[in-house]
């Protein structure tokens, strides 16, 4: 059996997906609606109790497991060896394991703001670039801090970062990730320019609000 991927909507979880897309692995992907703000109770499965997500389960191995940092790793260790992880002794290995977990608290808002601080202060040019010059899953956890999060606060517009969309652009712009996205969250305007919602889905009172869907 493959992988189920359980993924609810503007949430962290579409990490897992864009993962899985750019491993190009069988999964079968099970979408849950927020409820308005919060998880859905269609999430308190055996294996996860307090309905967490992401959650992953393999059928083949007995596997159930929540947290996307964890996800991440456990799929990249099924897959083997692959470009998206980096191991001791690899260039790069110091910087992808500070941005790999940098990104895993990326359910507060405050963090998106403390992660731009970050990356302002790397060495010019640097900044965005996540593990170094390579994609790795690194990048794959940032993504969603500077952009989906930005949905939930802090109003915060990228202008400021030229490197920062720059490096936006180029992970936007890969098939892996409009893949996931589409799958995942079909109706969402995807937060990957400078620009920032006018209000939060938190002031809103969760997503019947309507401020995160596509406009036609």
């Amino acid at each position: 059996m493959v992988l189920q991927v359980h993924h609810m909507e503007l949430s962290q979880s579409e990490r897992i997906v864009f993962l899985c897309e750019e491993l190009s692995i069988p999964y079968t992907l099970i979408r849950h609606k927020r409820a308005p703000l919060f998880a859905p109770e269609s999430l308190r499965l055996p294996g996860n109790p307090l309905g967490k997500s992401p959650f992953l389960e393999d059928p083949d191995e007995g596997v159930a497991l929540a947290e996307s940092g964890a996800i991440c790793e456990y799929i990249l260790g099924k897959a083997g060896d692959t470009t998206l992880s980096k191991k001791y002794g690899d260039k790069g290995f110091a910087d992808y394991l500070y941005w790999f977990h940098y990104a895993n608290a990326g359910l507060q808002p405050a963090v998106v703001g403390s992660m731009l601080l970050s990356l302002s202060a790397l060495p010019e040019g640097d900044e965005g670039d996540g593990a170094g010059a390579d994609f790795t899953a690194a990048d794959i956890m940032s993504v969603y801090t500077v952009t989906t999060q930005r949905y939930f606060g802090p109003h915060l517009k990228l202008a400021a970062y030229p490197n920062i969309l720059r490096w936006l652009k180029d992970v936007s712009e890969r098939p892996g990730y409009r893949r996931a996205m589409e799958k995942g969250d079909p109706e969402m305007e995807l937060l990957v320019g400078a620009e920032a919602p006018a209000t939060t889905l938190i002031q809103e009172g969760g997503v019947g609000s309507g401020i995160w869907k596509k406009k036609n």
